[in-house]
């Protein structure tokens, strides 16, 4: 199997290639049945933007337009609420009023963390952090044996797009860092710690903490010139497919991060000293201990794979650490 058929067969796993008849593309709330707990998922509109920005950095650029399919887009990061279910089995077992299926149990769970991976910034309704990308989606693919539903990472096309939701300035809501206060929690406001999502201003969208509280994972291979690839054309479901462990895209900026880095343009790599004081050989995982910044908002795309593509996205080995 060539590479270019690999990353085409990629790109229709991560947008959807199911010609089921579609339900009614609008909010919805996802249960997690037999517990109290649930999240809301925001319908974003497929269409075309403009990715990156003129005036950033010289990763963001060449700006290009790029086409996407519609897909829904968690309206919180994802809180230790629902993360603890698939962290520690027996928490979830004792907070379900009803038998979970076999096919829950299958799921690798991850190691338990030897610190604690809230840092002491809070718990309840905060958003989850410090995992691996291969931890989130092994999230994702317990959430799929507990739901049915293809939950997912955003690509980082699809993050830009839904935290832009059709405006093309620095912020979602434009250029003027005095704002910024009212939208996000950064290096300013946080007094260096997470906070509670969705107590700051949405997008048009729907979307909250887009900017700011936790950073947040996205699918891709962090590819400093991939842009360039896009350059006067319009490119369709961009995906740079990740045969690496380091770096991964994370977006969005976080608690302790300055302004310039909450923009909806601004790329980060994942970086290996993210792991350096974890004393397992190989590294962990699971786990990023130096990272009590990194958080994930799930997607689910409007068509939805085939079971075999979901198994194959959700069953891809990890890559070892060193």
């Amino acid at each position: 199997m060539n590479r270019k058929f690999q990353i085409t067969m990629l790109c229709l796993l991560l947008v959807g290639i199911h010609s089921k008849a579609q339900e009614k593309f609008s909010t919805y709330s996802q249960n997690i049945e037999g517990t109290k707990v649930s999240y809301e998922m925001v319908p974003i509109p497929g269409g075309s933007f403009l990715m990156g920005s003129e005036n950033g950095n010289s990763d963001e650029q060449p700006v290009h337009k790029v086409e996407l399919d519609p897909f829904w887009m968690g309206k919180m990061e994802v809180t230790w609420d629902l993360f603890e279910l698939f962290l520690y089995k027996d928490y979830e077992v004792s907070q379900s009023t009803k038998a979970i299926s076999s096919a829950v149990d299958a799921v690798t769970r991850p190691t338990k963390p030897y610190l604690d991976m809230t840092f002491g910034m809070g718990k309840q309704n905060h958003p989850a952090l410090a995992m691996t990308q291969y931890n989130a989606i092994q999230f994702c693919k317990w959430l799929y044996a507990r739901t049915g539903m293809f939950y997912r990472l955003p690509t980082e096309a699809e993050w830009e797009y839904a935290c832009k939701a059709g405006t093309n300035g620095d912020f979602y809501f434009g250029n003027d860092k005095k704002e910024l206060a009212s939208y996000a929690w950064y290096s300013e406001n946080s007094d260096k710690k997470t906070h509670p999502v969705g107590q700051k201003k949405p997008n048009t969208w729907g979307l909250y903490d887009m900017h700011g509280n936790v950073a947040e994972w996205t699918y891709d291979q962090y590819l400093p010139a991939f842009y360039a690839e896009g350059a006067g054309k319009e490119v369709k479901n961009p995906v740079a497919n990740p045969e690496k462990l380091y770096p991964l895209v994370v977006r969005g900026g976080a608690f302790d991060d300055e302004a310039k880095d909450l923009r909806a343009a601004a790329r980060e790599a994942s970086d290996p000293a993210w792991k350096q004081i974890d004393p397992q050989i190989p590294k962990s995982n699971w786990w990023f201990p130096e990272a009590p910044f990194i958080g994930v908002r799930l997607v689910r795309p409007l068509n939805t794979p085939s079971k075999e593509q979901i198994e194959a996205y959700y069953n891809k080995a990890p890559i070892k650490d060193y």
